[in-house]
């Protein structure tokens, strides 16, 4: 069974909205925090956004009033809702416990933002 499984990306446009979603193993989800997690061609992975099982959040500055990460424990899905998009949060989205472990990265979501 894989452990986590993420969906929902695809082309938007500049100022466009995304909805991002990861069903999670219910002996994952239960007892951590979650968060989404980015690549782009070129760069690192960083962490996009956290939520804690009690529904406590934290955002990179990046995305800070644009993003909003939630998350149904009674699902085990986690989200991330996406708008006024730009170029930038072009990347590969992933989500993992925070902090991640190596066993739990799947292949993530495209997010392109372009015109």
């Amino acid at each position: 069974q894989v452990p986590l499984v993420e969906s929902g990306g695809g082309l938007v446009q500049p100022g466009g909205s995304l909805r991002l979603s990861c069903a999670a193993s219910g002996s994952i989800f239960s007892i951590s925090r979650m968060g989404w997690y980015r690549q782009a061609p070129g760069n690192q992975r960083e962490l996009v956004a956290g939520v804690g099982s009690g529904g406590s959040t934290n955002y990179a500055d990046s995305v800070k009033g644009r993003f909003t990460i939630s998350r149904d424990n009674a699902k085990n899905t986690v989200y991330l809702q996406m708008n006024s998009l730009k170029p930038e949060d072009t990347a590969v989205y992933y989500c993992n416990t925070v902090p991640p472990r190596f066993m739990y990265w799947g292949q993530g979501t495209q997010v392109t933002v372009s015109s």
